[in-house]
């Protein structure tokens, strides 16, 4: 089992940054990748990021490639999402999530941490 907890999110204006945080305990040695997700009031989960534990490689969603970015302190069994250039339309409940093999997909979840940008 692989637990998540996010921390890190909040209220910002427009135009600000923020940085989230996901700590993973338990049987980490057992992930290949770990993501992060959003959804907004609504609307269906929407799929951010992910980057694959070991090697570090990341992918983005268009919507917030160049302004997210995505990374791990494997140390720490840590991974962050920084987020620049925030805009309203990114107010929603953010997630991370972990998933141990591509073919097994996001099997373990966070809480969520809420982000709410203000215009």
């Amino acid at each position: 089992q692989v637990q998540l907890v996010e921390s890190g999110g909040g209220l910002v204006q427009a135009g600000g940054s923020l940085r989230l945080s996901c700590a993973a305990s338990g049987l980490t040695s057992s992930i290949y990748t770990m993501g992060w997700f959003r959804q907004a009031p609504g609307k269906e989960r929407e799929f951010l990021s992910r980057i694959t534990w070991s090697g570090g490689s990341t992918w983005y969603a268009d919507s917030v490639k160049g302004r997210f970015t995505a990374s791990r302190d494997n140390a720490k069994n840590t991974q962050y999402l920084q987020m620049n250039s925030l805009k309203p339309e990114d107010t929603a409940v953010y997630y991370c999530a972990a998933a141990r093999s591509p073919a097994r997909g996001y099997e373990y979840w966070g809480q969520g941490t809420q982000v709410t940008v203000s215009s």
